[in-house]
């Protein structure tokens, strides 16, 4: 452990990933160094931080406790609410930052397709506490029954599929929808990746500047435009434009086959991948639900980490500096997970628990343990050690019916909803468009 009035900036065992040396020069770089060293040490709330994501039940001074259970004979400090709240307000939200911009990006070993990085991007929003100052920047979205009761803010991520790791991420006011804020995450696209984005990012210009970049786009388009079609190729697919931009669409009509029946849906498919032969029209459809990935990293951030709880910070500075301490703690425990995972070739990143890493997390940060790597490096620790005996079982495809798990009205709940999950097959058919 640190000494003195350092000894509580730890985060247990996620130490290892974000160490002293790192925090440090992030608060250098930031200038968001103490002018003298106090009780709570800029270093030391920055961890604070970090642990306050992985206890979002708990006030600060709860989180507080957690840090300093087990410092016996240190003697550490026992500083107020107000104390803590005005370290935080000190610190301001550059060193997150510059800690998630250093931290940002896929694992060592991604999942790729064809040898192309795949990812994903779609975003989500967060709430937020209702105060004033919150207020003055973040509005309260509208809905069927009025406004909602909290502010809340928009975030949009760019994923790596299979590990789920933030390549990148940006936030801000709900006012600005989501094909404004998608432009900024263009940025960390590179030659060699292919770009799964939702129905609601089809604009033009969108595609068109994320292609510019080298990367491959692949989108669903749910409007029944008319393409033009230029060449007809054997898979079913044909070239057309987008624009000034050439591109080749797929249409398909997909089946899926549960207990209680046949679903059949048809699907347009947009991408800049004109090559049919090195990418068959049936794989890139098959391919295309790898995007279902970001929704489940964006449950690992709202449910599992927050529990559907409302962001604590009650200004917008303390808005910014809490989601990149929350966007800086899930990638620490994914990008831990892809390590462990990494050290056995033939298991899947997806088989990993994300509650099992987080609940062991906690457990370390409590007992301040792994705090200092041991002088023989291993890239498993106490986390992967449990992740990997907790494997899940491989995936298998199974459908569920789309419904709202949580009502915003007790009356809306009543009535037989259908949550049973369902083995399934699916089955996909090309469908090649008539002559014009």
């Amino acid at each position: 452990m640190a000494q003195g009035p350092f000894a509580p900036g730890h985060v247990g065992e996620l130490t290892q990933a974000v160490p002293f040396d790192m925090v440090d020069e992030a608060l250098a770089e930031t200038r968001a160094v103490q002018s003298r060293v106090r009780d709570l040490p800029s270093r030391v709330v920055v961890y604070l931080l970090l642990a306050a994501c992985l206890f979002p039940e708990l006030g600060y001074p709860g989180v507080w406790r957690k840090l300093t259970a087990s410092l016996d004979g240190l003697s550490p400090a026992t500083p107020t609410a107000s104390a803590l709240h005005q370290a935080r307000r000190r610190l301001g939200p550059a060193p997150l930052k510059w800690l998630f911009d250093l931290l940002r990006g896929p694992s060592p070993t991604p999942v790729r397709w064809r040898g192309l990085l795949v990812c994903a991007v779609d975003g989500t929003m967060l709430t937020v506490a209702d105060s004033p100052a919150n207020l003055s920047v973040y509005t309260k979205h509208r809905c069927n029954n009025g406004g909602s009761g909290y502010p809340q803010i928009r975030l949009l991520a760019l994923v790596a599929c299979g590990t789920r790791t933030l390549i990148d991420a940006v936030f801000g006011p709900t006012d600005a929808g989501e094909t404004t804020y998608a432009p900024r995450l263009a940025r960390s696209l590179r030659e060699g990746m292919i770009v799964l984005l939702d129905h609601g990012l089809v604009g033009r210009d969108l595609i068109s500047g994320f292609a510019a970049t080298g990367a491959e786009v692949l989108v669903r388009y749910t409007d029944r435009r008319n393409f033009p079609v230029l060449a007809r190729y054997p898979d079913g697919s044909y070239l057309s434009t987008l624009g000034s931009r050439r591109v080749r669409v797929i249409d398909a009509e997909i089946t899926i086959t549960t207990s209680t029946g046949r679903h059949t849906g048809l699907y347009r498919l947009v991408t800049t991948l004109l090559d049919h032969h090195r990418h068959p029209a049936g794989q890139l459809v098959t391919l295309y639900h790898q995007r279902w990935e970001i929704e489940t990293a964006f449950l690992e951030l709202k449910s599992t980490i927050l529990g559907g709880r409302v962001l604590r910070a009650r200004t917008p500075q303390g808005i910014t500096q809490e989601v990149y301490a929350l966007l800086v703690t899930y990638q620490l425990l994914r990008t831990t997970m892809a390590d462990a995972t990494d050290t056995r070739p033939s298991t899947a990143a997806d088989r990993a628990s994300f509650t099992v890493a987080l609940q062991t997390a906690r457990d370390q940060l409590v007992l301040a343990a792994g705090v200092i790597a041991d002088t023989v490096i291993t890239l498993v620790g106490t986390i992967g050690t449990h992740v990997l005996a907790n494997l899940m079982p491989d995936r298998r495809l199974r459908t569920r019916p789309r419904v709202v798990k949580r009502a915003i009205s007790k009356y809306n709940a009543k009535g037989n909803v259908d949550r049973t999950t369902y083995k399934a097959t699916i089955s996909i058919d090309i469908v090649v468009p008539a002559e014009p």
